[in-house]
């Protein structure tokens, strides 16, 4: 059973940064896609970015790839995502995924952390 854990999460003013964290731990753990989604208030789940087992392949949605980008460090293992000129309605939990396949459809990734929550004051 694959278990992640997010961090870096917090609050934060318009056009700050943040740069959070996934930490996976369990068999084969770092033998799977990995994906960043995230839920705004009274919003369903959204795809934020995605980064292929290797670390070679990453893209982030379109609405977000100017501003945020995905990348592994499987030394330690850790995924990130770089999040800058943040705005408040980048407010939301969230989601870090693992899963078999390298895709932006949540239903491709069959383990999920707590989530992380993020907080742009404006």
């Amino acid at each position: 059973q694959v278990q992640l854990v997010e961090s870096g999460g917090g609050l934060v003013q318009t056009g700050g940064s943040l740069r959070l964290s996934c930490v996976a731990t369990g068999p084969a753990s770092t033998n799977y896609h990995m994906a960043w989604f995230r839920q705004r208030p009274g919003k369903e789940r959204e795809f934020v970015a995605a980064i292929s087992e290797s670390g070679g392949s990453a893209f982030t949605a379109h609405s977000m790839q100017d501003r945020f980008t995905s990348y592994r460090d499987d030394a330690n293992p850790k995924v990130y995502l770089e999040m800058k000129s943040l705005k408040p309605e980048d407010t939301g939990v969230y989601y870090c995924a693992a899963g078999e396949f390298h895709s932006d459809y949540d239903q491709d990734y069959a383990y999920w952390g707590q989530g992380t929550q993020v907080t742009v004051s404006s």
